[in-house]
């Protein structure tokens, strides 16, 4: 064809294009469409293998300038590119290498871009400002338009003041209440087959995104206003007394966060998805000291030890025991949770706490140290306490009790997040919102919580394994969670009781072991006791060996709610973890991922697990590529191998 006339042919597309004010942007795989029509609204909408999976949906930003940017929206420029590169994470959550492949169409208006990227297994928006001086941002419309009454599973909050540790419940969308709303993320069920979920990526000084239930079929964004006044609490706590009437004071230059949406036909897919990650920027210096590991833990357990000569409790003999179990164990930190500082001064330790003779007691043993702190009284210090967190050698911080997401934490987050990274200091956030890109963009904030986790059993039994089995399609997408697993004493959910300070999980022992392969966490807990994990050595040589961070995974059989078996690659060991929901079942699991002649050490669901939750063998066999592993989990039950 003459190249003229080709330019010609392309020139005059682009022109009707953009007088239709329509455009559209495929993945790679072309399976994914996304098209955004502009004018009055501004709209986009999602086809998925030909089938519409959101309607035209509208989206805008309100600021205090007068400026509505989405509506009556004049495009003056597009610029569609592709991208294909490998990026080589920091810390291996899931895999030694990421695919980061997408097409990217970018609307160019009057100061402000609309960007979409499209991947083959999910898409992302964002606004982009280009203001002068710095405005408020009144609202924010995200809108999700459904095309029928899809299931979705509902993460209901009933206050904004959250620590967001939700059940993922199910629900029709036309049974949700239009005064009912959730935290993100959230996952709904298209079809028998279709998922999606919605959350948010690169939250950087900018409120967190609620959704609410609008129209029919529809959720819309939701987000707390910014606070102007407060009053503490006695205990450790700051909550907004008054919020002002916009969600965010921001620079008028500046990326908004992505509103992401990963599609699958596979509930699998979900577990190994990695799109949040991509969405969020890349880390800025150097994290190459930062250590994944495991912790004993001691809250959980309320620090009671059998079998000791000393009295237990917040002291410095009880720390030491924990410390001469994990170096005894290979666990790299021990925790010390609440109680350890005077409660508005996390400067000042109470007198039978000596944090720099625990860490050189630690020292020795190759064990380090991870202190608890309450946010509140944290930042009243921030400066003081990091520096002094430092002269005593501690290497990271355990902050807890945030329990919101307006623009003023979130700052607050990112605050915490670099200062930690200046003094070489590890994160764990709990009392959480969900993450939203951290372990990407600050490497040292290694997992968080905001998940209804294995605590909730010291007073309840609503965390059962049907929640654990939906948490690795829905809370463990958006990133790393602090599950806190490894409860040695196990009931099954008809016996359930509860005790504060002696819990038992809900379902087997097994299950229990199981999420030590299936829970993505580069700071993973030991929650129990470690005189309750001395009496049980086989279960401690699963856990001595099973390693946070991972080369490989290979998801072998999933369904949200139902049940899930995971293979994991550290080095050259494989490792695999099951666990079932309310129902167990049989599982033939072919080892056609391995390679040459390997030795299988398994931790299953014994013969008498229905009447011992607790019950548990272990055997040992030779298998080589081609083999195959037949596992049988019981109800709520679960497994965990060794490939070696």
């Amino acid at each position: 064809m003459n190249s003229k006339l080709l330019t010609t042919g392309v020139a005059l597309t682009c022109f009707l294009t953009m007088a239709a004010e329509q455009y559209t942007v495929k993945s790679p795989d072309n399976r994914l469409s996304v098209t955004v029509n502009t004018g009055k609204a501004t709209t986009y909408s999602v086809d998925f293998d030909g089938r519409r999976i959101l309607d035209p949906s509208p989206i805008s930003m309100t600021f205090d300038n007068g400026t509505a940017i989405g509506r009556d929206m004049k495009v003056t420029d597009v610029i569609k590119d592709s991208h294909d590169q490998t990026i080589k994470p920091t810390i291996r959550q899931k895999s030694a290498t990421i695919r980061d492949n997408y097409n990217r169409m970018q609307l160019k208006a009057d100061r402000y871009d609309l960007e979409f990227r499209v991947y083959d297994d999910g898409l992302a928006y964002r606004f982009h400002t280009d203001f002068p001086d710095s405005l408020k941002v009144l609202g924010e419309e995200a809108t999700f338009r459904f095309p029928a009454d899809y299931d979705a599973l509902f993460p209901e909050e009933k206050t904004m003041l959250s620590a967001q540790q939700p059940l993922f419940k199910p629900i029709k969308l036309s049974e949700i209440s239009t005064d009912r709303f959730c935290s993100t993320p959230i996952l709904i069920k298209a079809d028998d087959k279709t998922r999606v979920f919605i959350s948010e990526s690169n939250l950087e000084s900018y409120p967190g995104m609620f959704l609410r239930k609008q129209g029919k079929h529809e959720l819309a964004g939701k987000y707390a206003a910014v606070s102007l006044e407060d009053y503490r609490t006695d205990d450790r706590q700051i909550f907004p007394t008054k919020r002002a009437d916009y969600i965010a004071k921001v620079a008028g230059t500046r990326d908004f966060p992505w509103r992401a949406m990963i599609v699958t036909d596979n509930d699998a897919n979900l577990i190994t998805n990695q799109l949040i990650y991509k969405l969020a920027p890349e880390s800025q210096g150097d994290y190459s000291w930062v250590k994944p590991g495991k912790i004993a833990w001691d809250w959980y357990n309320a620090l009671i030890l059998t079998g000791v000569d000393f009295k237990c409790g917040i002291n410095n003999e009880t720390y030491k025991y924990y410390i001469d179990f994990a170096s005894r164990n290979k666990l790299e930190y021990v925790v010390i949770d609440d109680g350890w500082s005077e409660p508005w001064d996390v400067t000042k330790t109470i007198p039978e706490i000596n944090i720099p003779e625990l860490v050189a007691y630690g020292k020795k043993r190759n064990v380090d140290l991870i202190l608890w702190v309450s946010w509140a009284p944290f930042r009243e210090k921030i400066d003081e306490a990091f520096d002094k967190f430092s002269e005593w050698g501690v290497k990271g911080i355990k902050m807890d009790f945030m329990n919101r997401d307006d623009q003023e934490m979130v700052d607050f987050y990112y605050e915490v997040a670099r200062k930690a990274g200046e003094h070489k200091m590890l994160v764990d956030f709990h009392g959480a919102y969900k993450p939203t890109g951290w372990l990407r963009t600050f490497p040292n904030v290694l997992t968080s919580e905001g998940v209804a986790g294995l605590e909730n059993h010291k007073w309840g039994s609503f965390v059962t394994p049907e929640h654990n089995v939906t948490l690795p399609f829905t809370r463990m997408v958006a990133g790393p969670m602090d599950y806190t697993p490894g409860a040695m004493k196990n009931l099954h959910e008809k016996d359930h009781q509860i005790n504060f300070n002696l819990p038992a999980s809900v379902g087997t022992r097994c299950h229990q072991l199981g999420m030590y392969v299936v829970y993505e966490s580069p700071l993973q807990m030991l929650a129990d006791t470690p005189t309750a994990y001395e009496k049980e050595p086989e279960c401690m040589e699963f856990l001595s060996q099973v390693p946070v961070v991972w080369d490989e995974t290979k998801v072998i059989s999933a369904a949200v709610g139902e049940h899930v078996v995971v293979a994991r690659r550290n080095g050259d060991t494989w490792y695999i973890g099951g666990m079932a929901g309310k129902k167990g079942g049989s599982f033939n699991i072919p080892l056609d991922f391995i390679k040459g002649n390997r030795t299988l050490t398994i931790w299953e669901d014994g013969v008498n697990v229905d009447l011992d939750a607790t019950d548990f063998a272990r055997r040992s066999r030779k298998v080589k590529n081609g083999d195959t592993l037949s596992v049988k989990m019981y109800d709520g039950g679960g497994f965990a191998a060794i490939i070696k």
